[in-house]
């Protein structure tokens, strides 16, 4: 709210201080509904930069702080200046990882924006068997229904594995990494002693 009250007049003249006595917009459901109408608004200013371009697709799965699945879903585009951007699109949630589920979540995210199918060309995906499987993978069943979505395998991924290769061949690598880890997980550990490594 305060963000939205020191960037736009209109708001700033109906909330806090200026909104009538009961009216604070603070309950969390108005909170959520601000929220998802601030996603809306910015999924539509990316759409509307892409204006109809070709795009690849980026997905990645992970579980939040409550330990529900979701997907992270990014697109890739050429803009009018030549310029590759990559934009977030936004977070879904999904019953399970399974490559049908994460297809008809894409779907489903897909059905609420302008964007169509028909101009992906690509998708980029880790190296897990659910994403890149070649008979039941997500990537295959895209590809299944949109033979020009290209698959690429995730090059951070593909340069997090070569990094883990390496760590683990160099002894003093590996136990820089093996230390980091303790250090981590000991300070971490502990409200006091994260404090003190902050005075420090």
């Amino acid at each position: 709210m305060q963000f939205l009250a020191d960037h736009n007049e209109k708001v700033r003249k109906v909330v806090f201080e200026n909104a009538p006595k009961n009216l604070k917009y603070t309950s969390s459901d108005i909170q959520k509904d601000l929220v998802r109408a601030c996603a809306i608004e910015t999924i539509n200013a990316i759409t509307k930069d892409m204006e109809g371009t070709f795009f690849s697709l980026l997905v990645d799965g992970s579980r939040d702080a409550s330990n529900k699945e979701q997907m992270a879903v990014v697109l890739r585009y050429v803009n009018k200046k030549g310029e590759a951007i990559e934009k977030f699109l936004g977070v879904q949630h999904v019953s399970s990882t399974t490559s049908s589920s994460l297809e008809e979540a894409i779907e489903r995210l897909f059905a609420t924006t302008n964007l169509s199918m028909s101009k992906l060309r690509g998708q980029g995906y880790d190296g897990a068997s659910n994403m890149r499987g070649e008979l039941n993978g997500l990537k295959a069943k895209i590809l299944n229904k949109y033979p020009q979505a290209f698959y690429i395998h995730c090059f951070a991924h593909q340069l997090q594995l070569a990094l883990v290769f390496v760590a683990k061949e160099n002894e003093d690598v590996a136990n820089f990494f093996i230390n980091a880890n303790r250090l981590v997980n000991l300070i971490g550990s502990s409200c006091k002693r994260r404090d003190a490594l902050r005075e420090k």
